[in-house]
Formats: structure tokens, C-alpha cells, sequence
């Protein structure tokens, strides 16, 4: 986020789609970081994180976690005691979970599992254009239902070498909980999204196989989809009006 310019005490609201620690174990560095006096921190308000039921618990225990950092940050840093607390904000089911300044955030179930639940995605409206991201799901119509017709549609996407995959049982696991390309080529195709693009590629490298590639990716959804792509990449932006500019990162000289 500084890369981008972005201190990390600006955003207002940190919304989780499930509790797999890969999209949790960030959170303590941006509410902490986000709070020191830096001009990449300066928090003077709560920390808010929404999210389905089991984010509070999450959340105490990670104010739990580092009450000694906190406490000594107060006496030492002198940073101010609004800026790191948390106000949480639990929802049960789908609908309007955030509201504010003509963003509306909507959140939708989606499947990553029989045992992975909760699970959600988001949908994203401001000024007549529209983000649905996924979150990690297996093929679900519900992200067909909220992304029909949005400006951008990004998606998570699995794939692996197939000898892999019979050769290894916790590669099966995982791979039964996401989307390969094929499935989430069908799920562009029939939502039509003005652009589509992928984020939370898992490749399950396996040494003794070729690991699949990126071009492998692209190809395997072109199998069930024809329109606009991207393949996501850490940093990169979407501008989205009458057209959708993709702007990839390059980092100032």
C-alpha cells in the first residue's frame, strides 16, 4: 500500500471473506503499522474490520496477541489511544454490509468447501460502475448472480499439473476447494463483465512435475472464455469510466 502511495491508516474499513490464515495474517500489520507515527501510519480512529461471524473472536484475539506491543507503544510512542481501537462489525447472511460516501459494498455467499464456511465474496457499487471479487470459492453461480454485467469481475483461480494432483492427496484437497481456469472461464462467460481478471493464483508446485504457468492459465480459460482478461498482479491498478485502464506497478526511479 505505501508503495502505492497509500499510508496504511487510510483505508476505513477492512472487509474479510473467510478465516484461512493466507487472508488474515496481514491484518495485524495494517492495524498496527497503520497506527504508528509515520507518514505511512497516524491512525486517529478505530480500526474498522467487517467481516462474517467469527471475525470478533479473530480480532480479540489478536488485540489479545499484542496488548504487551500496544500498551508499551502508548507509554513509549505517545501514539494516540483511538487510533488502535477496533470496532468490529460481524453480519450473518448476504446483503448491503457497508455503506458510505456512495460506496456500497455488498457481500454474497460462496462456496469454498463443505467444512470452509463462512465464505464471501464481495460486490463493490459507486457512481454506476461495479467490482465483484470473488473471494476463494469453488464454481458458484451466486458469483454469476452479483457479477452479471459489472465492470470488473476478479476471480481466484487453481490449477495443477495432473500428475500431481493424483500423486498427492493434500493437493486434491486444496484444489477441490477452488476454481480452475475452465470453471471460471464458464463463470465469465455467463456473468459477461466488461473485464475479467485473476487474482489468488495457486499453481500446488510439486518438484518432481512441471509446474503449470501463467500462459497455461490464459489458455485454459480461453477454452470456455473469449473476453477481455487480465492476469492480477501485486500492485496493479484498475481504472475503471468509459474504459477500464490497466495500470501495472513500476516503482518510482
Amino acid at each position: 500500500m505505501w508503495q502505492l502511495g497509500v499510508p496504511l491508516s487510510l483505508p476505513n474499513a477492512v472487509l474479510l471473506t473467510h478465516f484461512h490464515s493466507d487472508h488474515t495474517s496481514g491484518i495485524a500489520d495494517i492495524w498496527l503499522t497503520g497506527w504508528v507515527d509515520t507518514p505511512y501510519g497516524r491512525r486517529k480512529t478505530p480500526f474498522q474490520v467487517i467481516g462474517p461471524i467469527g471475525t470478533k473472536r479473530l480480532m480479540q484475539g489478536l488485540e489479545q496477541a499484542y496488548a504487551d506491543d500496544v500498551n508499551i507503544r502508548l507509554k513509549d510512542e505517545k501514539n494516540p489511544p483511538a487510533g488502535v481501537k477496533v470496532a468490529v462489525k460481524e453480519f450473518k447472511s448476504e446483503g448491503v454490509v457497508y455503506q458510505q460516501d456512495g460506496v456500497v459494498v455488498t457481500a454474497f455467499e460462496v462456496d469454498h468447501g463443505d467444512a470452509i464456511k463462512p465464505a464471501y465474496g464481495y460486490r463493490i457499487d459507486y457512481k454506476g460502475h461495479s467490482v465483484v471479487v470473488s473471494g476463494d470459492t469453488r464454481y458458484t453461480e451466486n458469483v454469476v448472480k452479483y457479477g452479471k454485467n459489472t465492470d470488473l469481475l476478479i476471480h481466484e483461480v487453481a490449477i495443477a499439473n495432473r500428475d500431481a494432483l493424483n500423486g498427492n492427496e493434500g493437493f486434491r484437497r486444496i484444489f477441490a476447494h477452488h476454481t480452475s481456469p475452465q470453471q471460471a472461464g464458464l463463470i465469465f462467460s455467463q456473468a459477461k463483465p466488461r473485464m475479467a481478471a485473476y487474482t489468488h493464483l495457486v499453481f500446488l508446485p510439486d518438484p518432481r512435475f512441471p509446474v503449470p504457468s501463467v500462459d497455461d492459465v490464459m489458455h485454459q480459460t480461453r477454452e470456455t472464455y473469449g473476453g477481455p482478461l487480465q492476469i492480477g498482479a501485486d500492485l496493479m491498478t484498475f481504472s475503471i469510466g468509459e474504459t477500464i485502464d490497466v495500470k501495472p506497478f513500476s516503482p518510482k526511479q
